[in-house]
């Protein structure tokens, strides 16, 4: 099953536009994927396993390397990309 996930990044900290584009970048590194990055989100489109668990690794990274922050999400399960 393909998925389509819209995922918005809100850091708790000043410079957070640093912290968005790190997590943009490294997700960007990941491949069997499509990322499309707009002002207010990036949409990650694929295979629904490869997705999630990448989704997953991404978040503990970013906490990891960052500390908190809120992640928002809307998965679209099916869509395809145009």
């Amino acid at each position: 099953m393909q998925i389509t996930v819209e995922l918005s990044m809100y850091p708790f900290k000043e410079d957070y536009k640093t912290h968005i584009k790190d997590f943009i970048d490294e997700i960007n590194k990941r491949s069997g994927m499509v990322i499309n990055t707009f002002p207010t989100a990036t949409l990650v489109h694929g295979e629904y396993g490869l997705v999630m668990d990448t989704l997953k690794e991404m978040i503990a990274w970013s906490y990891d390397t960052h500390g908190r922050q809120v992640f928002v999400a809307k998965f679209i399960p099916g869509h395809e990309l145009d």
